[in-house]
């Protein structure tokens, strides 16, 4: 394959690692890939012995000799060739954490650099429309609000529609927090709902 395809898919030839007999793939990135079959079919073999070990090697070899020297030499997996391999790593089957809510972000410790990430370079999106979430300021969101009431078909028949904003004031709390509508209509809160009423 030509190194366009290498860098859209992992090419794995000649792979004979334990009980693998010459295995020849092509698997695509940026996907889940998953490896099935009975017990000893080379599951293993192939995502743990071969790929990830292959990807630990080059890893390893890519560190200067003074570092090399503290990690040891990793033997090359029994394959003829591997294309396309990006960094690897590898979260064992074995449990090691008895929490029941751990993930694979928690257990590696991923979780919160991807918060971060997400967080500090993500766009967000409208998850009905899709389009992208911007900043307003409080004449675009007056502008806003008033382009959708025109656009209401209620408004096009009654030449005026009447709007109702509503806020959570209290949330997920139990109670009656009676005590807050003096505050709120001093604000000029004009209409209160509670428990939907």
């Amino acid at each position: 394959m030509s190194g366009t395809a290498s860098s859209t898919h992992l090419i794995i030839k000649g792979a004979r690692q334990h009980n693998l007999k010459n295995v020849n793939l092509t698997l695509p990135k940026n996907k889940l890939v998953v490896f099935t079959g009975v017990s000893g079919s080379g599951k293993s073999s192939m995502a743990h012995d071969t790929i990830y070990a292959e990807g630990q090697r080059r890893y390893v070899e890519s560190l200067s000799s003074y570092a090399r020297q503290f990690l040891g030499v990793m033997d090359k997996p029994d394959v003829d060739q591997i294309e396309g391999l990006s960094p690897a790593i590898l979260i064992d089957q074995k449990q090691g954490s008895h929490n029941p809510r751990s993930t694979v972000g928690t257990v590696t410790e991923i979780y919160d650099y991807l918060r971060l990430l997400f967080a500090r370079i993500g766009h967000p999106h409208c998850p009905k429309c899709g389009r992208e979430i911007m900043p307003q300021d409080i004449n675009q969101i007056y502008k806003s609000v008033i382009d959708l009431a025109i656009a209401h078909p209620s408004y096009q028949k009654q030449k005026g529609v009447r709007l109702l904003i509503l806020a959570p004031i209290v949330k997920g709390q139990k109670g009656e927090f009676k005590e807050l509508f003096p505050g709120l209509l001093k604000q000029g809160i004009a209409e209160v709902r509670v428990d939907n009423k």
